[in-house]
C-alpha cells in the first residue's frame, strides 16, 4: 500500500485493474497461439506488442485494457481496499514487451515456432495474474529493488 497524497487519498492504482488489463490479454494471446504462425497470428502478436508499449510508456491505466476498466468495469465496483505502486506493473508491462516484442521480431524473420512459443511464455504469466493476482514482472521489479541499493539514502 502506497503513501496518502496531497490530496489525502491513496497514492497509487487499483489493483484490479491490472488483473483485467491481464484477463484481456491472456484471452489476445491465446488467440495467438491458436493462430500460430499465420498473418493472423502475427496480427495479434503485434497489438499485444503494442499495447505492452503502451503500458510501459503510460503506465498500465494508460493502456486500452486500463481504459475499458475504468470506463466498463470500475464504475460498478466500490472503491478499492489499498491502491498499489504503479511502478512495478509498469516494469511487468517491459518484461512484457520485451518476451512478446523478441517473439513478433522472430516470427517476422520467418522463425516459424516463435509467434507460438513467445505467446505461450507470455500467456502464462498474463493468466497467472489474471487468476491468481500474481504478477511475475512485478516480483521481478522487487527483487531488482532489494538487489540495487538506493540511492536516496
Amino acid at each position: 500500500m502506497t503513501a496518502p497524497d496531497a490530496t489525502g487519498r491513496a497514492a497509487g492504482i487499483d489493483p484490479r485493474g491490472p488483473r483485467f488489463g491481464a484477463a484481456l490479454t491472456a484471452a489476445l494471446l491465446i488467440a495467438t497461439i491458436l493462430a500460430g504462425d499465420s498473418p493472423a497470428g502475427l496480427v495479434l502478436l503485434a497489438l499485444v506488442v503494442a499495447s505492452f508499449a503502451l503500458g510501459v510508456a503510460r503506465g498500465v491505466q494508460g493502456t486500452w485494457q486500463g481504459t475499458l476498466y475504468a470506463a466498463l468495469i470500475r464504475p460498478r465496483l466500490s472503491p478499492p481496499t489499498e491502491r498499489e505502486d504503479p511502478a512495478p506493473p509498469r516494469f511487468a508491462q517491459f518484461v512484457g514487451l520485451i518476451i512478446t516484442g523478441v517473439g513478433l521480431v522472430l516470427g517476422l524473420a520467418g522463425v516459424t515456432w516463435a509467434v507460438t512459443v513467445f505467446a505461450a511464455v507470455a500467456l502464462v504469466a498474463a493468466f497467472l495474474n489474471a487468476a491468481f493476482g500474481l504478477c511475475l514482472g512485478c516480483q521481478l521489479y522487487l527483487i531488482g529493488r532489494r538487489l540495487v541499493p538506493s540511492r536516496a539514502a
